[in-house]
């Protein structure tokens, strides 16, 4: 096949194209390619007529299988016979009727398998997981029903009887005949079971962006049910964006900063930034909550309990939420009511948060561990800032603030009443312009900004943040909005912390940690030999600075800090590794064993290499 970006109109509906496609016998791949083909239909502007195409091929693709079904194969006698919406299938030496299925000896049915039809009609295959669970439809009091279940279960005697609870008649007695019969009607009629792509997760899924590519469908966890339906289009799209541009026009920073900053979450792994979070706070009612209701409306409905969540649960949850999520902007209302576990564990929590990787969970029916990752912008708001419920300099530069001022918006409860009615329009239309833009455009615009915020004086890591935020304001501006109404720069740059408004032991510890860069010579322990010449400060390993003491004296007293007080300070908050009650461990350089300070070095400098695999294919 020739290459899809050079294809013109004709190309990509041409019978050519099709007949090659549809002649792969690896779904996946051809599920990928038909993706790619829609978006370049899409661009050229004949993306119903690739449309019609693809709907006339694979109906002629059920005919053919319907088709072939119909032939007898030589070495199969039996075919399922029940009343109802299914096609028949092979079941090889198995009786399967009405009355129940059953294992043919000598001509007659003598052991029952099943008191009741049932057979599996879909294969679901996870893109993300590679795993596969198993569409079953069975009946009962005369009536067909479906259930998916994971193909491990299906496929052991043991497992098979947790069944019974949804009414199929199992039992440990006739377990491993329903396994085997269920395997042999699967395997037989591998050719016309039909595979169903799915994930568990939205945003970026190879190549797609669920829940806006159909081709694929969701199969996620039930808790997320709800926020999972809130996404779609809803009202008005004309409604929406005049009411939006009405509002932009006011030059109010708040809300086209969280305008931004929901954009913004899907340009994470295209940049290969890692989270962080975006808090609008204030005293007064001046907005705080409309505006998250106006950043939720870009994807789903805004009203309560919908899409927005909050911190009433645990870390679990919000882990679980945000894997959920994945690209998608996570929303979390009110940072002041919060579950008694968040509230004591708060500092943690945008930690982990922002680390966009969980701890490794175990589906207690599978067996299986797997460990949630997200790469998105997290969205709260609250009277305090949310700086002011964590200590650390590490947590608060993954927070960009802006405090809420008043009267934001002249008439609250009609922005509201619109946005409930009229949403989920500009994150689809934002999700295709980034497609068009391409990750080398979109990159490119994301430098220029942080190139603009670079600045001795403010944490990198929340520029790194803005930046991103600034982009998404920009290609949304000028490709959605086109009004003009871009974030000032000037206004932009207030929600940075400078260096100056952290504690001087915060300070301390980000300016340790930028003397060993600066020095990072002599912190190579493969250098260090016998025959070595050179000077010696200590070494990296496992995550620590590992330094010499007189080395650790001289870059405090460089910078002016009290080596007493940083330690003091660092072993509170757990940035140092300590021996007992000592504040320094053993170390051995050139065989001898050292006291050395071991300094915690924080998890990620704001960016994560992106793996070629998970690199976005336009």
């Amino acid at each position: 096949m020739k290459n899809i970006a050079s294809m013109t109109a004709e190309d990509v509906y041409s019978d050519e194209t099709l007949d090659e496609v549809f002649s792969d016998e690896d779904e996946i791949h051809k599920a990928k390619v038909l993706l790619t083909l829609e978006d370049r239909a899409a661009q050229l502007g004949v993306k119903t007529k690739f449309a019609k195409m693809v709907s006339a091929y694979k109906k002629v693709e059920k005919q053919l299988q319907q088709a072939a079904k119909k032939k007898p194969l030589q070495s199969l006698d039996n075919w399922t016979n029940f009343d109802g919406p299914y096609d028949r299938m092979y079941c090889g030496s198995w009786i399967a009727r009405e009355d129940g299925i059953w294992v043919q000896d000598t001509g007659r049915p003598d052991v029952v398998v099943c008191y009741h039809p049932i057979l599996p009609v879909e294969r679901l295959k996870n893109l993300e997981t590679g795993e596969e669970q198993l569409k079953l439809a069975y009946k009962r009091n005369g009536k067909w029903e479906e259930i998916i279940v994971p193909k491990t279960l299906v496929t052991s005697a043991n497992k098979i009887v947790a069944l019974s609870g949804r009414g199929i008649a199992v039992t440990s007695e006739n377990a491993k005949l329903l396994v085997r019969y269920l395997s042999d009607v699967e395997n037989l009629n591998e050719k016309y079971i039909n595979v169903q792509y799915s994930s568990s997760k939205l945003g970026w899924i190879r190549g797609g962006f669920l829940p806006y590519d159909t081709e694929i469908i969701f199969d996620g966890d039930s808790r997320f049910k709800q926020a999972f339906e809130s996404i779609q289009e809803h009202g008005c799209r004309e409604r929406w964006y005049d009411h939006v541009k009405e509002l932009r026009a006011t030059g109010r920073i708040e809300l086209k900063f969280m305008l931004a900053a929901s954009f913004a979450s899907v340009l994470l792994p295209i940049l290969g930034s890692l989270p962080f979070f975006v808090d609008l706070w204030g005293e007064t009612e001046g907005g705080k909550t409309v505006s998250l209701m106006l950043a939720c409306s870009v994807w789903a409905n805004p009203d309560e309990s919908s899409y927005i969540g909050d911190f009433k649960s645990t870390d679990v949850a919000l882990e679980a939420r945000a894997d959920f999520l994945n690209n998608l902007p996570m929303m979390l209302d009110d940072t002041s009511k919060t579950s008694e576990h968040i509230r004591g564990n708060f500092e943690g929590i945008v930690y982990d948060l922002c680390s966009g990787k969980g701890k490794s969970r175990s589906d207690k029916e599978l067996g299986i561990r797997r460990e949630n990752r997200w790469r998105n912008v997290i969205l709260t708001n609250g009277e305090r800032p949310l700086s002011s419920y964590v200590n650390q300099g590490g947590a608060i530069n993954r927070i960009l603030e802006l405090e809420c001022g008043e009267k934001v918006y002249q008439n609250p409860q009609l922005t509201a009443d619109i946005l409930k009615k009229h949403y989920g329009f500009a994150g689809q239309d934002f999700v295709e312009t980034v497609k068009k833009l391409g990750p080398d455009a979109i990159r490119e615009i994301q430098a220029e900004f942080q190139a603009q915020l670079r600045d001795d004086e403010k944490m990198e890591k929340q520029s790194i943040s803005l930046s991103i935020v600034l982009t998404a304001d920009r290609i949304a501006t000028d490709y959605l909005f086109q009004d003009g109404q871009y974030i000032p720069l000037d206004e932009a740059k207030r929600v940075l912390i400078s260096r100056e408004e952290l504690s001087e032991n915060e300070r301390a510890y980000e300016y340790i940690l930028s003397e060993v860069e600066i020095n990072i010579n002599k912190f190579k322990p493969d250098s260090f030999t016998g025959d070595y010449k050179g000077e010696v400060w200590g070494c990296i390993e496992n995550g620590y600075v590992i330094i010499q003491p007189n080395a650790f004296s001289r870059i405090c007293e460089k910078g002016n800090f009290s080596k007493k007080s940083f330690l003091s300070w660092a072993s509170k908050n757990n940035l140092i590794a300590m021996q007992g009650d000592s504040k320094t461990k053993n170390k051995k350089f050139f065989g001898k064993a050292i006291r050395c300070i071991w300094v915690k070095m924080p998890d990620d400098d704001g960016f994560e290499e992106i793996a070629e695999d998970e690199r976005l294919p336009f």
